[in-house]
């Protein structure tokens, strides 16, 4: 495609005139070239983000003439003379006051939706100035959001219109606590962020991937280079024969066993087989039906039941029986404690694929400088790319660099490697950079899912209601590959008790090969799943016992000084604070449902309650982050902050510590992302470890920073320090020290003063028991739910959230409250809509994730009961906020209605079956 200017154009029949931002500009491209790809290819545009080409996520969506459509379904042909506004277009020499509103209000969290929100928004504001949360919704309905939770969007769109007071600032040493404003958050309201398809270099190769159609086929290649000779501007076919390294990859190195393209057989639907690179226009129009490989369908187990039994084709004959490997936890006598119970129950439950639905399919691009390979991509996890990256193409990890551009979701799947390794192999083989965009129907079908499960267990309890025995036994359907299953398999056993007093104990998680999608991490290895199981025995354990559902809790709930099924013991223990927290409303809720009983419609209303436990960081394995941070001659303070920040707020909440630790104001800092060549490794941004982990480190190198420039200006340590401009003053006890930063030495960096520090969490192996202490951390929550049921049509909907979680120490509350919501929002489409069909449910509009209307009311109690390892006593929070809103709901839906969902998600025709079998249809 061509632009020009109407200035600058020649008269052309073929030009397509409109103007974009009040600018009038000409393209010279097809009728039906999707208005996106203009914008964000021949414009530069790139606010505009696109997540499906199918109208289904809203993150393209502009402003025609005023009114926003979704720019990748608008044919160019069709904008002919009109007006086009992108987010671009709202500023005017500073954020629009909806942008600052969005900033303010902590709307944005990866980034990746803003600029369509924002855009639907400013559409509704032209019209309605003060609108009200119900035309909020109803106006950004079709946008989606995997992050926020929508609640914080709604607000920041209704509250537009009052002035704005300005940004949160915080004093110096009072950063740790304060409600700073995303520090990282103008670029994401203004489009600006520099997502993986937003860049690449110059005459970059189009890099297209070919995937086996089947789940489990054998396959053979036929004659490149006579098919080469057919195609105009196809530069070259490679397979695995191509890559010079080790062709196996995993995120936990003894059981790296995935390839970057397959060997024959092809062992899962979606998994890469070769790589077809050239011209960009010419791979995106290729058609590969006449591409020469055969297959030969083989048979497929696609459960974990399937997968075990006697004539199960084996995927990997060195794992027997499909078997990947398995965790252990026993304490106490189980079976004795059982026979001896006053009440004993069992249960069980199944839970499906969950797709992660983040709305930025994996995206980035590759070329060199020098001999160094540099890929730049989404990502979670830089410093394991780098490492596997390399490992895969045959080089030394000094020649390899990765740079992480702003990542638009991630929840886990980008832990695992994707593309990274095959734009690096199309770099290698021609000294071209190279690009690689996936569609969003690849980015289902070949990235990891969250594991299904079959579970079962047994409670038992004493005449007083006191828990002594839980047996449970989970099998997980871990895929074609390893991916995170060993951690899932050992994280369960562990946390499958809750948090809760068990004295007799056994917990078996069992990961389990299968010709499925490849499971991975997805917001809480396993333990949402356990959970679940768990959650819901309770539930009918405090029935039987004739208690109150959250006092059953309450008494069993662990206090400092208690041990866990693993044998260690705790400190900083605020599970039973949460859940005290949420008596008032609990019995508030209870009334009003009670009341609403002598309606005999068909419509129940139900209250729902369930908890949480969590440890932070890897199971009982080193888990080191590395944080350096220097004073510069010019007097600023930069931060390199290795640590991913996926929306979570990390980029925030690390500087915020590191700022109280060094005792200099937030304001001063400047910070250095995950960029290999420049920032030490921070670790991977999983299992709610990095304000615990990384910020450990932060305040570490804080500190010692602190202490290096306290040392030169021979003062106490109750020195003050602040920064005017290459001054850097040191006051102590009424005396004054004015440092020139710009008259000192420098390092090679250019710092005048430097630290860097690194935190490894102190936990053991656990023994064949399960015994030791694999989380130095832990974190705590719990939460309620109102909700109501048509027992007619077996829809579920939630009215209202009450969620209080154990922080330890509350760095940011803006961003807190946006990971409980966010939390809550991906809890609800695992209890009650998401389910990954592979072949079916390929794309955003047959799989289904909450939409703003589907999440409610939601209040957040944010609890401080101060983790002696956490820095200032901070505890993780993101996997927490999602563990127990399904276990919540499903005991709402069975308070309402009598039924029991066994099976998840809790879709009305199972719903209909659980109250069906229950009795209580209306």
């Amino acid at each position: 495609m061509n632009v020009v200017t109407q200035e600058q154009r020649k008269e052309s029949d073929q030009a397509t005139r409109f103007r974009v931002n009040g600018r009038p500009v000409a393209i010279e491209a097809a009728a039906s070239s999707r208005l996106s790809s203009v914008l964000r290819e021949d414009l530069q545009l790139t606010g505009t983000k696109v997540g499906c080409d199918a109208g289904d996520c809203g993150a393209c969506t502009v402003l025609l003439d005023g009114a926003q459509v979704c720019s990748c379904m608008l044919p160019l042909g069709q904008v002919e003379g009109r007006e086009i506004t992108t987010i671009e277009g709202l500023e005017s020499g500073g954020l629009s006051a909806l942008q600052a509103s969005f900033l303010r209000h902590g709307a944005a969290q990866c980034g990746i939706c803003t600029p369509g929100m924002v855009m639907a928004a400013a559409s509704l504001l032209a019209k309605t100035p003060r609108p009200s949360a119900a035309e909020a919704e109803e106006a950004l309905g079709g946008v989606l959001c995997r992050c926020t939770g929508y609640r914080k969007i709604i607000a920041a769109v209704c509250d537009a219109w009052r002035p704005q007071d300005g940004e949160a600032t915080a004093e110096s040493g009072k950063a740790v606590g304060a409600a700073v404003l995303r520090l990282d958050g103008r670029p994401k309201v203004t489009g600006r962020d520099l997502f993986g398809a937003d860049w690449a270099p110059e005459d970059a190769l189009s890099v297209r991937v070919l995937r086996s159609p089947h789940h489990h086929a054998a396959f053979s290649f036929g004659d490149f280079a006579a098919w080469l000779e057919k195609q105009a501007d196809i530069d070259l076919v490679l397979t695995a024969d191509d890559i010079p390294g080790r062709n196996a990859f995993g995120v936990i190195p003894p059981f790296a066993d995935q390839p970057a393209l397959a060997t024959s057989p092809a062992r899962f639907r979606g998994e890469a087989v070769a790589l077809i690179a050239g011209k960009a226009a010419t791979v995106e129009a290729l058609d590969l039906d006449d591409f020469p490989i055969q297959w030969e369908p083989l048979p497929a187990v696609l459960t974990s039941d399937e997968a075990q039994a006697a004539a199960a084709p084996q995927l990997h004959p060195e794992r027997p029986n499909n078997l990947l490997t398995s965790g252990y936890v026993e304490c106490g006598e189980p079976e004795t404690a059982m026979a001896a119970a006053a009440h004993r129950i069992t249960g069980s439950v199944e839970t499906s694929y969950v797709e992660h639905a983040y709305i930025e399919p994996e995206a980035g691009a590759s070329w060199m400088e020098g001999d160094i390979l540099v890929i730049q991509a989404c990502t979670q996890a830089p410093g394991m790319d780098r490492g596997d990256t390399a490992a895969l193409l045959g080089l030394p990890e000094e020649r390899v660099r990765i740079i992480p551009t702003a990542t638009g979701g991630g929840f886990g799947s980008k832990l695992d490697l994707s593309l990274q390794p095959l734009l690096g192999l199309v770099t290698l083989k021609t000294g071209r950079p190279a690009r690689l965009v996936y569609s969003r129907h690849e980015s289902m079908i070949s990235t990891t899912k969250r594991h299904p499960a079959k579970q079962k267990a047994e409670l038992a309890a004493d005449a007083e209601g006191r828990v002594t025995a839980f047996i449970f036994d989970g099998d997980f359907n871990t895929g074609a590959y390893a991916s995170w299953g060993p951690t899932v398999a050992n994280r369960v056993p562990v946390h499958a008790t809750g948090p809760y007093r068990t004295p007799n104990y056994r917990g078996i998680g069992r990961a389990i090969h299968s010709n499925g999608p490849i499971s991975g991490a997805f917001r809480g290895f396993g333990v949402p799943q356990a959970a679940i199981l768990q959650e819901t025995l309770y539930d009918e354990m405090a029935e039987r016992c004739g208690l109150d559902r959250l006092e059953f809790r309450i008494l069993n709930a662990f206090v400092d000084g208690d041990r866990t099924a693993t044998g260690q013991t705790l400190a900083g223990v605020g599970i039973r604070d949460c859940l005290e927290a949420l008596r008032e409303p609990w019995q508030d809720a209870l009334a009003v449902a009670e009341a609403q009983k002598e309606d005999a419609g068909h419509i129940k209303r139900g209250v729902g309650v369930a908890s949480c436990w969590y440890g932070c960081g890897n199971t009982s394995l080193s888990n080191p982050s590395t944080i350096k941070v220097g004073i510069a001659a010019d007097g600023s303070v930069v931060l390199h902050q290795g640590a991913v920040d996926i929306g979570q707020g990390s980029n925030t909440v690390i500087a915020q510590i590191c700022a109280d630790a060094l005792g200099l104001p937030l304001a001063d800092f400047r910070l250095l992302g995950g960029d290999t060549a420049i920032t030490p490794d921070a670790g991977k941004t999983s299992a709610s470890r990095q304000t615990y982990v990384s910020g450990k480190a932060a305040q570490l190198a804080g500190a010692a920073l602190r202490a290096a420039v306290l040392r030169h200006a021979n003062v106490s340590a109750a020195a003050a320090l602040s920064l005017d401009g290459h001054l850097l003053l040191v006051r102590d006890k009424g005396a004054e020290r004015r440092l020139d930063l710009s008259a000192l030495p420098q390092d090679e960096n250019g710092y005048v003063f430097a630290a860097m520090e690194t935190y490894d969490p102190p936990t053991t192996t656990l023994d064949e028991k399960g015994q030791g202490i694999p989380y130095a951390v832990y974190g705590y929550g719990a939460q309620m739910v109102e909700l109501e049921v048509d027992c007619r049509l077996g829809t579920v909907r939630p009215l209202r959230f009450v969620a209080a979680h154990d922080l330890g120490r509350v760095i940011n509350p803006l961003l807190a409250e946006g990971q409980i919501e966010g939390g809550i929002a991906q809890g609800i489409g695992l209890a009650l809509m998401e389910e990954y069909v592979p072949g079916r449910t390929e794309n955003l509009h047959d799989y289904l994730i909450p939409s703003i209307g589907d999440v409610p009311e939601i209040h957040s109690i944010l609890i401080e009961k101060p983790d002696p390892e956490g820095p200032f006593g901070a505890k993780g929070l993101g996997e927490h906020a999602l563990i127990p809103t399904a276990p919540a709901i499903l005991n709402a839906i069975r308070h309402a209605t009598g039924a029991r969902i066994t099976r998840l998600p809790a879709l009305p025709h199972r719903v209909l079956e659980a109250i069906q079998a229950a009795g209580a249809g209306a």
